[in-house]
């Protein structure tokens, strides 16, 4: 059986950080994977602004406990696993993303941490390992599985380029461009036909 790497955010789930730029009215927390490459310098920059503002690791879980995944996601997620194995592989963190994948039916999510004091203050975090999407599919693929990919952002492409095949999923024009050699697709159901067939 084949397994399906997926990313989370913006592929199954809205991208939580816009949420919470929403809900504290900071502009710069907009900013996700689809905007700057560097995973390390996107999450050093987040922190110092939650830092700089006084913001715990409640507030992102207030934001998580209100959102709910993009219409059509739990049906597919339903559907994808009856036909693949299928893993989360995502640049999220296990102390708030439980919630969220309460609701998509618990499916396997490799992410990371976050060092949260007891005052609720998050002072850093510590990635699984660097570039872990890549290094699941190839462990994976050691195993003598054939791997899928599908993610919308510069952190997935590692994954998709180490995939035996890579999708764009619901990407920005931007990353389609850079990525010409994806095949892309903006819904479930494009998708979901593409695999089927």
């Amino acid at each position: 059986m084949d397994v399906m790497c997926l990313d989370l955010e913006g592929v199954l789930l809205p991208e939580i950080w816009k949420g919470v730029a929403h809900k504290t009215g900071i502009k710069e927390l907009e900013l996700t994977t689809r905007n700057i490459p560097d995973y390390n310098e996107l999450m050093s920059n987040r922190l110092r602004i939650m830092n700089q503002n006084q913001l715990d690791l409640s507030v992102l879980q207030e934001v998580v406990s209100q959102l709910e995944p993009l219409a059509g996601a739990k049906d597919f997620l339903d559907w994808l696993r009856t036909e693949f194995q299928v893993i989360i592989l995502s640049d999220t963190f296990y102390e708030f993303a439980k919630p969220l994948i309460a609701q998509l039916g618990w499916p396997t999510l490799f992410c990371h941490h976050l060092e949260v004091g007891n005052d609720n203050k998050i002072s850093g975090y510590r990635l699984r390992m660097e570039d872990h999407k890549r290094m699941a599919v190839q462990s994976l693929q050691k195993l003598n599985f054939n791997v899928k990919a599908a993610g919308d952002s510069y952190n997935d492409i590692s994954m998709l380029k180490a995939a035996n095949e890579g999708y764009l999923f619901n990407a920005p024009s931007s990353i389609i461009k850079e990525f010409p050699k994806f095949p892309t697709f903006n819904n479930y159901n494009e998708l979901k036909y593409y695999l089927k067939n």
